[in-house]
């Protein structure tokens, strides 16, 4: 196995926050929205919000990606023409290399149809818009445990802490002591190494 294989991917890019592009063609307009999200959940919220909100427009086409390593995609024509909107967006999230990215477009029809080139263009361009505006930065993919320790071991378990710079919530030091650490995907087997020699310590990988 060579060594490129061995480097865990856990830095990727995404959308820093909500942005919104606008695209006219013959009379249709093409209101973009490009959001920052990391679960499916989210998207169906936000896809709800947005049928609500325009609730008058003909289409409300999108796409995603989510994940650090982008393997969780769809993408959605809303009754356009297969192949039509949601591939064009998705295309657009693709082509900046963004993950954790959801974009909406909703389409208020200007009564002349545009075709499929027309329309593959109309989707793609106000894409392009929002995303542009949005800009992108740069996400650390990482996971959650829950290190359980005695109060003779706090100082070692805090010095590794400090020394790896990771991010600490819900801490306990009631009969025993307990915290939750987030760690880096490539720094988890050294976060493991450096803590499997405390007598007493466990830790629990949190979903």
């Amino acid at each position: 196995m060579s060594l490129s294989e061995n480097i865990i991917k856990d830095s990727y890019l995404s959308v820093p926050a909500p942005a919104e592009g606008l695209f006219k063609d013959n009379g249709s307009r093409f209101i973009s929205f490009a959001y920052p999200v990391e679960t499916e959940e989210e998207i169906k919220d936000i896809v709800s919000d947005l049928k609500k909100k325009y609730h008058d427009a003909r289409h409300h086409c999108y796409a995603y990606r989510l994940g650090h390593l982008a393997d969780k995609f769809r993408a959605n024509d809303d009754g356009e023409p297969s192949g039509s909107a949601g591939r064009p967006i998705l295309g657009q999230i693709d082509s900046r290399g963004l993950s954790d990215t959801l974009v909406v477009v909703v389409r208020y029809f200007g009564g002349i149809k545009l075709g499929i080139p027309g329309l593959i263009r109309a989707y793609k361009t106000s894409t392009a818009e929002a995303l542009d505006k949005a800009g992108s930065v740069e996400k650390i993919a990482g996971k959650w445990f829950n290190v359980s320790f005695g109060y003779q071991d706090m100082n070692q378990v805090m010095k590794v802490l400090k020394d790896m710079d990771l991010t600490q919530k819900d801490q306990d030091f009631g009969l025993g002591c307990s915290l939750k650490v987030r760690v880096r995907l490539s720094c988890v087997p050294d976060f493991t190494d450096r803590l499997s020699g405390i007598d007493g310590l466990a830790i629990e990988e949190l979903q």
